[in-house]
């Protein structure tokens, strides 16, 4: 009788270890009946009829996959490779066992043959400085294509771009040259700049003679600040005018 007793009460433990399953907050369970889904339980804790009923468990937390990277021909016939990483997560745990074998798999190769498509479509520069556009165009295209399965696709985002030594090289050079180009083109706005203020000077003191007078005392004044020794006096060539008009008219007068 006591070993019958005991045998009832391991045979109890023993069912309820296998009945009793305690799901987290964010797990699920998708049961299965004699091979047939009866729904979907969790969280909390679930009973299980043993040897009857199966359960596959899902995770609906975000999940991070990294996409490895991918070996592509850009549309202009530059190799690079590109990886990325998408987040989703599932959001109808029936369908993410039942639709799909295994939606991590699944989920991870629609990922690198869809990079490949789209950066396959678009040019270099494009995938270089229009990143934004590119990941959006992979979060739609994954995020339709995996709806099916459940699984909702939030942000896809290219992490690193490799490009050829000799691509590196020749954008290094594009680079020198465009800046070169900008010094050259600022450097000129001064000179025109400068030329400008030059001419506007010029028809001042052509209009009033007395700005250069003025202006002569100012260099005085600057000459005069340093330790020079030697003082230049500067004299305005209108003060030779007369002189040159007096021998102009005596060489007429000989002629």
């Amino acid at each position: 009788m006591f070993y019958a007793i005991i045998s009832i009460v391991v045979l109890v433990i023993l069912f309820l270890a296998a009945a009793i399953r305690v799901l987290n907050e964010y797990e699920r369970g998708v049961i299965f009946r004699l091979g047939r889904v009866i729904g979907t339980k969790g969280p909390g804790l679930i009973i299980l009829i043993p040897v009857v009923d199966r359960m596959v468990k899902v995770d609906l937390r975000i999940i991070t996959m990294d996409v490895p990277p991918q070996d592509v021909i850009t549309r202009d016939n530059v190799s690079i490779s590109v990886n990325a990483v998408i987040y989703f997560r599932v959001m109808d745990a029936n369908k993410a066992v039942i639709e799909v074998e295994n939606f991590l798999y699944a989920t991870s190769q629609l990922a690198q043959t869809t990079l490949r498509s789209v950066c396959g479509q678009a040019e270099l520069d494009e995938i270089l400085a229009e990143r934004d556009k590119i990941n959006h165009e992979l979060q739609q295209i994954l995020d339709r294509s995996t709806d099916p399965w459940g699984i909702k696709v939030s942000t896809v985002e290219v992490k690193h771009i490799d490009l050829p030594q000799e691509m590196q090289r020749a954008m290094a050079k594009q680079a020198e040259a465009e800046r070169d180009r900008r010094s050259k083109v600022i450097n000129a706005e001064g000179e025109f700049q400068a030329a400008q203020k030059l001419a506007d000077a010029g028809r001042v003191i052509a209009e009033e003679p007395t700005a250069l007078q003025l202006r002569y005392l100012q260099t005085l004044t600057v000459i005069a600040a340093e330790n020079n020794s030697t003082t230049l006096f500067p004299i305005p060539i209108d003060i030779f005018e007369p002189m040159a008009k007096i021998l102009k008219q005596a060489k007429n007068k000989d002629e």
